[in-house]
C-alpha cells in the first residue's frame, strides 16, 4: 500500500530533461486522484522552469498506466464532477497539449483508457513492440476524456478513433506505430531510452518558438473539452456506469481472493 505522502510522480533531472515517471507499479500506475493531482502539480512546475527544455512522461514497473483508478469514481452529483474536472483534469490536459514545453511518452506495458490519453496528448510517443493499447472508457460505460477526442483523431484519422473509442480495440505497439497511434517503435526495454534520445532533439528548439508552436497546433481543443465537462458528468451519474463498475470490482475482488 502507498502512503498518503508518497510520490504518485517522481520527477528527475537530466540536463535539459525533466523525466516524470507515474509511481504506483504495484497498481500499474492506475490513473488514481493522488497521481493526477501529483501530475498536475509537477507539469504546472516544469512548465514555469526555464532550465527544464522538454518532459519525459514513463511509467515504473514495467507499465505505462492500467487507466483509471475504478475504486474512486464515487462521485454522484454531475455539477460537482463537473467543477472537478475543470480544477484537474482540464488544466492537466491543456499543459500537455498547449503547455510551453515538448512532451515525449515512453510507454511499455499496459496503457489502456486514462494512460492512453496521457500519451496521445503527447508530443512524440515512443511504445514498445509488445505493449498493449486501449482507449477503454467504453467498458465502464464512459466517453473518452483527457483531451482524447481532440488528440485521438489527429494521430489515426477520425474513421480509425471511432473504431479505436467505440470497439475499445487491444493493440500491441507494432500495429499501433502502423497506424499512427505511436510514433516510434522499439524493442521491449528500449522505450525510455529511445524517449530521452527524441527529447534532447526536442530540447534544442528555441523555447518561445516551441511554446507558440504547441499552442497553435492546439486549435479546437478547448471546443472538445467543453464536450467532456458537458458529457463526462452525466455518463458516471447513469445505471450503465454503475453495473459496469460493479462488475470490474467484483472481477478484481475475485482475482484477489483467488491469489
Amino acid at each position: 500500500m502507498i502512503e498518503a505522502d508518497e510520490d504518485r510522480v517522481l520527477c528527475t533531472r537530466e540536463g535539459p530533461l525533466a523525466i516524470l515517471t507515474l509511481n504506483e507499479p504495484k497498481r500499474m500506475n492506475v490513473y488514481s486522484p493522488q497521481l493526477r493531482d501529483q501530475l498536475l502539480g509537477r507539469l504546472r512546475d516544469l512548465n514555469d522552469d526555464d532550465t527544464c527544455r522538454a518532459i519525459v512522461l514513463t511509467g515504473a514497473g514495467g507499465h505505462f498506466s492500467a487507466g483509471g483508478d475504478i475504486a474512486s469514481f464515487n462521485e454522484r452529483d454531475a455539477l460537482a464532477m463537473r467543477s472537478r474536472m475543470e480544477r484537474t483534469s482540464m488544466q492537466l490536459v491543456r499543459l500537455l497539449i498547449a503547455g510551453r514545453k515538448p512532451v515525449i511518452t515512453a510507454v511499455e506495458g499496459n496503457c489502456y483508457g486514462a494512460g492512453l490519453s496521457l500519451m496521445s496528448a503527447s508530443d512524440y510517443a515512443v511504445a514498445a513492440r509488445d505493449a498493449k493499447l486501449c482507449c477503454a472508457f467504453i467498458r465502464m460505460g464512459f466517453i473518452p476524456d483527457l483531451g482524447t477526442l481532440w488528440s485521438l483523431p489527429r494521430r489515426v484519422g477520425l474513421g480509425k478513433a471511432k473504431e479505436l473509442t467505440a470497439l475499445a480495440s487491444v493493440l500491441d505497439g507494432a500495429e499501433a506505430g502502423r497506424i499512427g497511434l505511436v510514433d516510434e517503435v522499439v524493442e521491449p526495454g528500449a522505450a525510455l531510452a529511445a524517449a530521452k534520445a527524441v527529447a534532447l532533439r526536442f530540447a534544442k528548439a528555441s523555447p518561445p518558438a516551441m511554446a507558440m508552436l504547441k499552442e497553435a497546433f492546439s486549435e479546437g481543443l478547448e471546443a472538445a473539452l467543453r464536450q467532456e465537462i458537458s458529457f463526462q458528468p452525466m455518463l458516471a451519474m447513469s445505471e450503465e456506469h454503475a453495473e459496469a463498475k460493479r462488475r470490474f470490482l467484483e472481477a478484481r475482488d475475485r482475482k484477489t481472493s483467488a491469489e
